[in-house]
């Protein structure tokens, strides 16, 4: 991390993230939202940010994504920013749902899907939690 003055220097911490593409876990969670909103917001220029939620297939995951991330209140200013039809294609091209759980093998991924990501990802946030809190801690 870059410090000017004793603080983070926001803009290169921005820049950073052009071009690149992240794997996040957790995004349906409450900082994993904040934080793809967040890097669409500062950083438009991101290449893809995908998203592993727990879904059954690719149609549930692009569901809960959209329910319960890019369809909430959080994303009011890209919306207004991008129009709704702009900011549902600006969605479209940068966010991608994964269906899958950490808590399988490859994250329940299939081979091809596995491979790409190897090949396309960048930067990994690993923000998944379990919502069972009866397990061991």
């Amino acid at each position: 991390m870059v410090m000017v003055d004793g603080s983070l220097d926001a803009e290169k911490i921005a820049g950073y993230f052009k071009g690149k593409s992240i794997l996040i876990t957790g995004a349906t969670g409450f900082l994993g939202k904040i934080l793809v909103e967040k890097i669409l917001r500062v950083q438009p220029d991101v290449r893809r940010i995908y998203l592993l939620v727990r879904a059954m297939d690719a149609h549930s995951a692009k569901q809960r994504v959209e329910a319960e991330v890019t369809d909430t209140e959080l994303f009011c200013l890209l919306k207004e920013k991008h129009g709704k039809g702009g900011f549902e294609l600006f969605v479209e091209e940068k966010v991608v749902p994964l269906a899958g759980d950490v808590v399988f093998e490859n994250m329940g991924l299939d081979a091809p899907r596995l491979e790409e990501l190897a090949n396309e990802v960048d930067i990994i946030v690993n923000g998944a939690a379990t919502t069972n809190f009866y397990e061991r801690i």
